[in-house]
């Protein structure tokens, strides 16, 4: 008897020993290392595309939120996004001030898309814009404060209209939101309003501004689990530039090596997401300066 439960103790060890081992040499899923970017000075893509591509290649960026700006023409926006479909780097069009959320303000941001049909419909299919990246945020308004719930149920309002449009372009739609959009009761007054962007829009890039990776995702995590469940797409913003809202929330300052390591701590954490899109960078001219400026050989700003 006492060898049968020998044996027996000794095949049970052996059988989880073995399974620990197909675990361990299982490939462990690759990190997701896609980066977006916003570019906000559109002005740039006449003279510097060729380095703002390829500074994406090198810094694997996949989407750009170029902001639509009336004074570039439409030739440039062309010339620009046909480079940028060659180097596998999709654009969205973005656009947005934080009165866009307003019921009065509903037109600017129809307009913006009525700018994009016309673009688009004139426009080879490797010059057309992908989606569109909507910007508003009503919370740095006095209003916000006065009449928060108003405020949520005229901008709830003002993105349906929008999607709605967009849905009829064929274009992709994602919202630019703070991390703390998750404790904002929805239109409804039920559930978290980030999750209903998330429901409206096809993909939020959550504004987790912070020095370090770990709290990076820890601000997104809520979006991301939903998104998860919705079958939505989530990026993982990154501050680089000067704020006078504290340096915790930004890289500026800090070394490229400390800002590349985080980074990488943020993206393998949020790989472990299906909804997560990448890092996105905040934003392009600072991050290229911060590149591409060395003092002492390496990068400060």
């Amino acid at each position: 008897m006492r060898q049968l439960l020998a044996k027996a103790k000794f095949y049970i060890i052996a059988v989880i020993i073995c399974l620990l081992l197909i675990i361990f040499l299982l490939p462990s899923k690759p990190m997701n290392e896609n980066k977006a970017t916003w570019l906000w000075d559109t002005d740039i893509i006449r003279n510097e595309a060729a380095e703002i591509l390829d500074f994406g290649r090198k810094e694997g960026i996949t989407t750009i939120f170029l902001q639509i700006q009336d004074r570039v023409p439409a030739a440039d926006y062309r010339q620009f996004i046909r480079s940028a479909s060659e180097a596998n780097i999709a654009v969205h069009a973005l656009g947005g001030e934080p009165e866009w959320a307003y019921a009065d303000q509903r037109k600017e941001g129809e307009q913006l898309l009525s700018w994009l049909r016309e673009y688009n419909t004139t426009s080879a299919p490797e010059e057309r814009f992908q989606g569109i990246q909507l910007d508003v945020e009503p919370y740095v308004l006095r209003r916000w404060k006065r009449e928060q719930e108003k405020v949520v149920q005229e901008w709830s309002r003002n993105m349906e209209a929008w999607v709605q449009d967009a849905r009829l372009q064929g274009l992709s739609v994602s919202a630019a939101v703070p991390f703390w959009l998750d404790s904002i009761p929805g239109p409804d007054g039920t559930g978290s309003f980030s999750r209903w962007m998330l429901e409206q829009a096809d993909a939020v890039a959550v504004m987790s501004y912070r020095d370090d990776g770990e709290q990076m995702y820890e601000l997104s995590r809520e979006e991301l689990e939903q998104a998860d469940e919705l079958g939505k797409s989530v990026w993982i913003g990154m501050e680089l530039g000067d704020t006078e809202e504290g340096e915790h929330l930004t890289f500026h300052g800090k070394s490229e090596k400390v800002m590349n390591d985080e980074a990488k701590r943020a993206a393998k954490l949020g790989t472990e997401h299906e909804s997560f899109a990448g890092l996105a960078i905040h934003h392009y001219q600072v991050w290229h300066r911060k590149i591409t400026a060395k003092t002492d050989g390496n990068a400060t700003n």
